[in-house]
């Protein structure tokens, strides 16, 4: 269980130990051109990543971490596959953890030079298995990719790296199928003390994706399983952030930020909700304040329903209502409803500690 895992330093980072739930998410740049991965990396950090990953397909890609790490702000991981030269050549040039699946670097003596030289800066190993990547014999074994096969894979790699006197590692077990995915995180909670980077792996485009992520990574944290969170997305990694948060915000997992709640629309409905609510989270996206917002379309419920809400906005046919804790503080026009918002919202922010 979470408070019970190894806590685990990655750059300023740390995970485990029951610390709070860091969020990453990886580039989808060529690690190659700085200038660019700098830059989607700085937005990553203005969207709440506390983790970056990068691919390291090249030595040109290794070697342009040194590059890409003295300009941003969080730790940055190294992301190997096949050649161990890249882990190593990565870790040279100032990678904070490097992530690793030994079942495809090869020789145990190629594994051995990693982990020797991860040991000589102590940085940590991510070991990572994958429905994708599943040993032949193990799939051979239990007659298909399962949930043990993932979990017994995982551990014989992690006594691997043991065995080479090194323990500065984290975990990382996933499936693009979520109850398998589930079911192995379960499954390898009470078999280990190592902090679990926890992800539904390949998960989809970003309506799919991010509800095959918020039912499996939901359901893994909710357990008590799990230190640290990728939302795979086929899209841009800022949503990948954004889904992340918003996952871990609704397991009371992660405060801060303004959470946004919005009806879901009907009959009686006169306003674009819809397009009004998204002007609501796009103006609050990075309001630094610890409040619920929402935005009802019914003068009639609206009101009811934004109790719980520390502001609100219910719209009307040609007039709204700016609502404190479900009270109405003030009518107006309809089209001025977005603005009366952000002015209680400025008003809270400036009377707001620093």
């Amino acid at each position: 269980m979470r408070e019970r895992t190894k806590v685990i330093q990655i750059g300023g980072c740390l995970i485990g130990g029951g610390n709070p739930i860091a969020i990453q998410s990886m580039t989808n740049t060529k690690t190659e051109d700085v200038r660019a991965t700098v830059s989607q990396i700085l937005e990553l950090e203005k969207a709440g990543c506390d983790i970056v990953r990068c691919a390291v397909p090249t030595m040109e890609a290794a070697a342009a971490l040194a590059g890409i790490k003295e300009q941003i702000h969080i730790p940055l991981v190294a992301d190997i596959h096949f050649d161990y030269r890249l882990a190593v050549a990565a870790i040279e040039n100032g990678a904070d953890k490097i992530r690793i699946n030994p079942g495809n670097i090869g020789s145990k003596d190629r594994v051995q030079a990693v982990v020797d030289a991860a040991k000589e800066r102590d940085i940590p190993i991510r070991v990572g298995v994958n429905s994708g990547s599943l040993e032949k014999e193990l799939i051979e074994k239990y007659g298909r990719v399962t949930a043990e096969g993932l979990v017994e894979s995982a551990l014989a790699q992690v006594n691997l790296i043991e065995n080479m006197g090194y323990g500065n590692l984290v975990i990382s077990i996933k499936s693009s199928d979520v109850l398998m995915c589930i079911r192995a995180h379960e499954l390898i909670a009470g078999q280990t003390d190592y902090p679990l980077h926890v992800g539904v792996t390949e998960s989809g485009s970003l309506t799919a994706g991010n509800i095959k992520s918020a039912v499996g990574i939901g359901n893994i944290l909710y357990q008590g399983i799990g230190d640290t969170i990728r939302v795979s997305l086929t899209g841009s990694p800022v949503e990948e952030v954004r889904s992340a948060k918003l996952i871990l915000k609704a397991l009371g997992l992660r405060r801060g930020g303004v959470t946004v709640v919005s009806c879901p629309t009907c009959g009686r409905t006169q306003i674009d909700l819809i397009g009004l609510a998204a002007k609501v989270e796009k103006l609050v996206e990075n309001m630094d304040l610890s409040i619920k917002v929402a935005v009802m379309g019914c003068v009639v419920n609206g009101p009811g329903e934004a109790k719980e809400a520390d502001i609100g906005i219910a719209g009307g046919k040609g007039e709204g209502l700016l609502l404190r804790k479900g009270e109405v503080i003030r009518k107006v026009p309809e089209e001025n409803l977005l603005d009366a918002l952000k002015e209680e919202l400025d008003r809270l922010a400036s009377a707001s500690p620093a």
